[in-house]
């Protein structure tokens, strides 16, 4: 997994990693995003997810491992659709560890930062707990059972403050600065997310 090294910004990283994947979307509309950019991309959110703790361990595991599954296919296949049609034709699409579950997987990772970024850059206050809750309930609670939503439920209280977050991934500039990187990490997570939502 890629994560800042001699204290660069992950969050600069995670922007400039999704920007080139956004423009090479908006340049084109038949364009086919390759595996190999997509996954090192989301490789850099990975730090993000451990950041937050233990109410969104589970997703950190589950995100890493998927995202690594997805590195490895890239050495084989060229593109996100590619990959689906080879598991369409296998009739593997829904077969746990196929690359299309995997990239669903990632998917609704990315989705969850996406609501989370949108969250902080509309709230006001340093808590992470609202924006935190409504990402999860957004994205992740319609697929998890009673109990994994309780565990969540009960991490929520002992999330870093935006600050902290911030902080853990090297982000020490001007609050309206960090801000504006974050609103721009969830534009282009957007764009992304809906042009993987189609498939699924």
């Amino acid at each position: 997994m890629a994560e800042g090294n001699n204290g660069d910004k992950t969050l600069h990283q995670i922007a400039g990693a999704f920007k080139d994947l956004a423009t090479v979307v908006a340049d084109s509309p038949n364009a086919e995003l390759e595996v190999a950019p997509f996954s090192r991309a989301c490789s850099l959110v990975s730090p993000l997810f451990g950041c937050l703790g233990v109410a969104f361990k589970f997703a950190e595991m589950d995100y890493v491992a998927k995202v690594d599954d997805l590195a490895e296919a890239s050495k084989s296949i060229k593109t996100l659709q590619s990959l689906i049609d080879r598991d369409v034709q296998a009739n593997s699409v829904r077969t746990a560890g196929s690359c299309t579950r995997n990239l669903l997987r990632v998917k609704r990772g990315l989705d969850m930062v996406r609501v989370l970024f949108e969250q902080i850059v509309v709230t006001e206050g340093n808590s992470l707990r609202d924006p935190a809750s409504k990402a999860y309930e957004q994205v992740f609670a319609p697929y998890h059972g009673w109990a994994i939503r309780k565990a969540v439920s009960a991490g929520m209280y002992v999330l870093p403050s935006k600050e902290q977050l911030l902080k853990k991934l090297n982000e020490d500039g001007e609050a309206r600065a960090e801000r504006v990187v974050i609103y721009e990490i969830y534009l282009q997570l957007h764009v992304l997310v809906v042009l993987i939502c189609p498939t699924f």
